[in-house]
């Protein structure tokens, strides 16, 4: 009984640690309101609200054409490349929105390399743009577009996969063409899967800053991170984070309960699905569509990185970029074992304890992914001036070091390492624990003897995929490190800020490299996919 207490004990000790800072941002609603609000309600607080909307329909309207129609195409038809496109589709993802945008700007400014390239090419006058401006709002819908549009495409792809020949067939005998099979059959039966998709994508834009801030496009985000460094006014930069926190919270608990409802027909009547061959013409169609969101999300802007680089040349591999490089390793190791670690814990406490709270509990810890980074910052920040009143006495400040930015990472990335141990747990049998009890082995010695062992990959996995998302943070490590402490993400925002995109090539390419860490294993899973008949 001893020992069950403990794993009992470790999921809501876990809990508290997780929300404290959350808790903090949103019981700021229930304090005083200044003047400085008075004059955000006025006068700014419903641009915000109207560009976050116009932003996430934008966006979410684009993803939805992008990734739904990629993810039928690849599914359902065989044509030259596609089986290029089913994984190299899933690539934008390895590119952070705001190096998207960097790169955007670099390229499509009106002395952008671009704008540059075509009046040589065609003896323009300087004066001459043919490229618009893509620094407002219908810019940074692009941008978010083809970024997080994998998102969409992944979950769609999944669900086409599972869905039957005879359901398509049956659809056919009753008129519908193969476009009305898409629109009319395919996509409700996914309808589930899509919105989480689409829940997570609204996510990640209304958390995003560095692309936003650099568009000047005025959104939550931006509003927090000028009401803090601008007004300093903390609290209600808190209670504006708590408005977004809401909102989140709202898509969060959609995106949740969606996927009770995913659609499967897994089961004994499923006939696996005909790819048709499409031949000339269509073929090329089938190959634009699913090459222009490859192109614009990942191959331009790596093709204007890898020109920035070759103009900065040996520059390239300077002493501050080693240092930021070092710097980004030493976080992102950290984070990756100490989230590998505490989700070692706590699925091995649900092994060893299933009931109901503790399975309530531990679902609620991946929450902390849901919410911005700068929500995050902003609940650190007031949750450590409030312990620094106790431990300044024994000359310890919490504010400004890295034990609170590290915190920070494992709050906002410990679904990641979860998953992947969750998962693979799934593949250990629960005989193997009966057995070990047998033998006496229970406990800390089971964890560390039997479970430890077999979840190698599980935990490897984890961490990898932790170190990756810790590379690309931006606001978080932004308000958090402390001083004179840059990252390969704060050194990519401070070049951009200043304009001197060329020197932001060095960091920008190296998150990139790092954010294919997960890409390759999600190719793999794809690769793996259930096979179709031809």
């Amino acid at each position: 009984m001893k020992n069950l207490s403990v794993w009992k004990t470790i999921p809501l000790a876990v809990l508290v640690v997780f929300t404290a800072p959350l808790l903090i941002v949103f019981t700021s609603l229930f304090g005083d309101y200044s003047d400085n609000w008075s004059h955000l309600y006025e006068y700014v607080l419903l641009d915000y609200v109207r560009s976050s909307f116009f932003l996430v329909s934008g966006v979410a309207i684009l993803v939805l054409c992008i990734g739904t129609t990629t993810a039928w195409l690849v599914t359902n038809y065989n044509f030259i490349g596609k089986g290029f496109f089913e994984w190299a589709l899933i690539l934008p993802l390895s590119i952070p929105p705001y190096i998207l945008a960097y790169t955007f700007t670099g390229l499509f400014d009106n002395f952008g390399d671009a704008n540059n390239l075509l009046r040589y090419l065609f003896n323009l006058n300087d004066d001459v743009s043919i490229f618009p401006n893509v620094r407002n709002i219908y810019g940074a819908i692009i941008v978010f577009g083809f970024t997080l549009y994998p998102y969409v495409y992944l979950v769609c792809r999944s669900s086409f996969i599972n869905q039957s020949k005879s359901m398509k067939e049956a659809g056919r005998l009753l008129g519908l063409n193969q476009f009305q099979v898409f629109s009319n059959l395919g996509i409700p039966l996914i309808r589930p899967a899509l919105i989480g998709g689409l829940m997570l994508v609204i996510m990640e834009t209304l958390s995003d800053f560095g692309a936003v801030d650099h568009f000047a496009v005025q959104t939550f985000t931006t509003g927090i991170f000028r009401t803090w460094y601008g007004l300093y006014d903390l609290q209600t930069a808190m209670q504006l984070a708590s408005l977004l926190l809401i909102t989140i919270g709202i898509f969060y608990l959609i995106e949740r309960n969606s996927r009770q409802g995913i659609y499967s027909s897994n089961n004994a009547t499923f006939s696996p699905n005909f790819e048709i061959d499409l031949k000339g013409f269509q073929a090329f169609v089938a190959f634009i569509v699913c090459f222009i969101p490859l192109f614009i999300g990942f191959i331009l802007p790596i093709l204007e990185l890898l020109v920035w680089a070759i103009e900065v040349n040996l520059q390239f591999f300077s002493g501050k970029f080693l240092e930021n490089a070092l710097n980004t390793l030493f976080l992102s190791i950290i984070t990756g074992l100490v989230c590998a670690f505490l989700a070692l814990l706590i699925n091995f406490s649900i092994r060893t304890d299933a009931g109901l709270l503790v399975r309530r509990l531990s679902s609620l810890l991946s929450i902390g992914y849901a919410v911005p980074g700068l929500i995050l910052a902003v609940g650190m920040v007031q949750l450590f001036i409030y312990l620094d009143s106790f431990t300044s006495g024994i000359d310890l400040i919490l504010t400004g070091s890295l034990f609170g930015l590290i915190m920070a990472y494992v709050i906002k990335t410990y679904a990641l390492a979860n998953s992947s141990i969750e998962s693979g747990y799934e593949n250990i049998s629960i005989s193997i624990d009966d057995s070990a009890k047998l033998l006496g082995t229970t406990g800390w010695r089971m964890l560390g003897r039997i479970h430890t062992p077999l979840l190698k990959t599980s935990i490897l996995t984890s961490v990898l995929l932790v170190m990756s998302d810790v590379v690309k943070e931006l606001p978080a490590t932004l308000v958090l490190r402390p001083f004179n402490f840059e990252t390969l993400a704060v050194s990519t925002y401070i070049y951009a800020s200043e304009e001197r995109m060329i020197q932001a090539a060095a960091p920008s390419i190296a998150i990139v490299l790092i954010g294919l860490i997960p890409i390759i294993f999600l190719s793999r899973m794809i690769r793996s996919s259930r096979n179709v008949r031809k």
